[in-house]
């Protein structure tokens, strides 16, 4: 008998496989086929023994598939061998495109089923123990995509870098400097921000700075995507980067005084 055609959009987390859900591993498990993300630790794949898996990963400028193609592999895998996880970095509804992908699979016939993930815009600023909302600091938090479908800045950027949230950006690294143009703009060169490259994971990269400074911070470390860009006054709470404040581009006594203030 032909199996029922199921899409099963898992979110693996934002890059330690042990964030991954045990749902998201149940599903793995019951997988006959997996199409995997390049934010995806190939260690999950252990968890998919009886699967195919397949690589269909998109960086900036380098995509294996477009996601056409990928719409078109999710529906041609699940119509013949069945139960298709479709593992996604992070939350598959936080820039994840993860809509798309189950209205396509849902035009065919093929059952659905959504199992969350961890995002990176809340749980890598927690693995470093920034509180996006800390009691007395911040009151709100925003998170918004660096670059839209149409390669440019998001027009919320604009706004929120006139308010007292902490902004968390994805996708931002590319346009740093358009970034750091808007919150100049509005005066906000001395608000701390943080930069972690993979994180949560052992090759995990951070830069601290000012708004004024970042950018001098990035080239120092060499830092770049993947990495999410936290603005905001939290970031200079956090106990556990204080060690990063010792690496600060800009080493003198004046320059503390205007981070940590």
């Amino acid at each position: 008998m032909d199996k029922k055609a199921i899409l099963t959009l898992v979110g693996a987390g934002p890059g330690d496989p042990e964030l991954i859900t045990l749902k998201g591993l149940k599903a793995l498990g019951e997988a006959d086929v997996v199409l995997y993300d390049a934010l995806v630790d190939e260690v999950l794949l252990e968890y998919a023994a009886n699967a195919r898996c397949i690589f269909v990963g998109k960086r900036l400028g380098c995509h294996s598939y477009t996601q056409d193609e990928i719409n078109q592999l999710i529906v041609e895998n699940a119509l013949k061998y069945g139960h298709v996880v479709r593992l996604k970095g992070g939350d598959p509804f936080v820039f994840g495109r993860g809509t798309e992908e189950l209205d396509y699979a849902e035009s065919f016939g093929v059952e659905v089923r959504i199992v969350s993930g961890v995002t990176s815009s809340i749980s890598v600023p927690a693995s470093l123990g920034v509180s996006l909302t800390k009691r007395n600091v911040a009151t709100s938090f925003c998170v918004v995509t660096g670059t839209t479908t149409d390669r440019t800045i998001s027009d919320d950027l604009y706004q929120f870098a006139k308010t007292s949230s902490t902004v968390v950006i994805l996708m931002g690294m590319s346009k740093l400097d358009q970034i750091v143009r808007i919150f100049q703009k509005e005066g906000k060169g001395s608000v701390p921000v943080a930069i972690i490259q993979n994180g949560t994971k052992s090759s995990e990269k951070i830069g601290i700075g000012v708004i004024d400074t970042i950018e001098s911070v990035v080239a120092e470390k060499q830092l770049g995507a993947p990495a999410i860009i936290i603005v905001g006054e939290v970031v200079k709470e956090s106990q556990q980067l204080r060690y990063f404040y010792q690496e600060l581009v800009f080493d003198n006594e004046a320059f503390y005084d205007r981070f940590l203030q």
